[in-house]
């Protein structure tokens, strides 16, 4: 963070509110395949680690108590192996797969609950969990190859709790079909049903040197997915699709404390999950994606694409509310001209309806509560009531080629959010006086019950980014 940027009331704000985030990982593998006759066998080992730090001092004065403090690392050593076979028109593919995975968490916060209440939550965790898995898939085309039928299935398992170590419990059966009318028109239809396990940071939590969430059977998030559409190719370079979609969710985390669904938490940078939770919060999606895409011809290549969709969880009265990401429209137009000695201009403009947000609880302008979060709550009985600017803006990007005998070099340069749209954003933040102090506007009450003066600022968010790049293949 950048004190010294100090100066306006929304840079004071953006400070009261960002933690700081240090933050390192690595990834590392091998890859072995043997080939034979029919196909090839494929042996895969790999471990990955992530160190994760967050933590946020009172006033950003680190002679002050920490109001959050936030350490974990995942560990991930994975091993799989698979087939893959072409048999008498078959496509063969199956597999198993195994992973040891470590986790360790030290967590400090202090969180208000709905009534106003200071929470302190503080403890150190560590687990150490074996996963399993096996899938299998087979397709073949039939009807001088106007049809394609693929099905197959994945079951998945761990060692964490009784309620997910049985992986026919995790049974994910899997099925697609793909069929040419002729040249131009085609239909596809897939289903399936599949497993996620919960984040780490869910699966981690402690209170009383417990795994809360253990206790409280959480499981795999449950969904179902059933996807149609058709396609029409008007020329051999172009390509229309119209696909609707359907997707349902159950043993999905429920926070206890705020009562809403973690899909409804919101989009903010932060630690996600690190909660008590139960696996009953239910959800769906639906809705539509159209596609138009032309592919290079004369120079010329572009893509339309529209989606209008929903997407809802049950709150707490076990009514549908929209979720953070229930951004109903979609458009995304991108598009380019290759022109001759290897320039080549391309654009991108992008459009999106206001995304959900929870209006502010009367619990935000409390002394007590301010001066743990330095922003205002949500109210979760409005869950989601309220909807934020729409956004757009034009991304556009010139490159230049040139290639020699053994390599090619490639310069380009990026303009994102090319005519600066910027969204205003209203926000509640302290009125102070013109000394820089809060003002209590009850300073005679009981502590618990004095509250902050507050006023409503437009915060604005989108800027121009200009970028230079270069690429270097040998």
């Amino acid at each position: 963070m950048n004190l010294d940027a100090n100066e306006t009331e929304e840079q004071q704000y953006s400070l009261a509110n960002l933690q700081v985030f240090e933050q390192w990982n690595y990834t590392t593998g091998a890859v072995f395949k043997h080939y034979n006759e029919t196909g090839y066998w494929t042996f895969v080992a790999s471990r990955n680690m992530l160190n994760n730090v967050n933590y946020k001092h009172l006033d950003n004065d680190e002679t002050k108590e920490r109001t959050f403090d936030y350490v974990s690392q995942e560990i991930e050593n994975k091993f799989r192996i698979e087939n893959t076979s072409r048999i008498n028109g078959y496509k063969i593919n199956y597999g198993v797969n195994y992973e040891r995975a470590k986790y360790n968490n030290s967590t400090s916060q202090l969180l208000p609950d709905n009534n106003g209440q200071i929470l302190e939550i503080n403890f150190a965790s560590e687990f150490a969990m074996n996963k399993y898995g096996a899938f299998a898939q087979i397709s073949k085309k039939f009807l001088n190859e106007q049809l394609i039928l693929s099905g197959g299935f994945r079951m998945d398992g761990n060692d964490y709790s009784d309620d997910m170590s049985n992986p026919l419990k995790q049974f994910s059966p899997r099925f697609s079909a793909a069929y040419a009318i002729n040249e131009k028109f085609g239909i596809n239809f897939n289903t399936g049903l599949y497993y996620q396990l919960p984040a780490y940071t869910i699966l981690g939590y402690e209170e009383n040197d417990e795994f809360v969430n253990k206790n409280n059977n959480v499981t795999y998030i449950r969904s179902v997915h059933v996807v149609g559409g058709i396609e029409y190719n008007p020329t051999s370079s172009s390509k229309i699709t119209l696909e609707g979609y359907y997707k349902n969710y159950d043993n999905y985390p429920f926070l206890t404390v705020q009562e809403i669904a973690l899909a409804n938490l919101g989009s903010d940078f932060g630690v996600i999950g690190n909660a008590p939770v139960t696996s009953t919060a239910e959800g769906r999606t639906y809705g539509m994606e159209l596609l138009l895409q032309q592919k290079l011809y004369k120079g010329f290549y572009g893509i339309v694409a529209y989606t209008l969709g929903w997407s809802e969880f049950k709150d707490k009265e076990g009514e549908y509310r929209p979720t953070t990401w229930d951004s109903r429209h979609i458009v995304s137009l991108t598009g380019g001209k290759r022109f001759k000695n290897n320039w080549e201009v391309g654009l991108r403009w992008r459009f999106q309806t206001g995304l959900p947000f929870t209006p502010e609880s009367d619990i935000s302008s409390l002394v007590t509560v301010w001066n743990q979060t330095g922003r205002a709550q949500p109210d979760y009985d409005r869950l989601n009531e309220s909807r934020k600017q729409l956004v757009h803006e034009l991304d556009f990007r010139v490159d230049k080629k040139w290639s020699f005998e053994k390599w090619s070099l490639n310069l380009y340069i990026d303009l994102e959010n090319a005519y600066a749209y910027q969204t205003e954003n209203p926000t509640t933040v302290l009125d102070k006086d013109e000394s820089g102090e809060a003002v209590i506007v009850n300073p005679s009450a009981p502590i618990g019950l004095q509250r902050y003066a507050t006023k409503t600022l437009n915060l604005t968010s989108g800027t121009l980014l200009p970028t230079l790049g270069i690429i270097v293949e040998f």
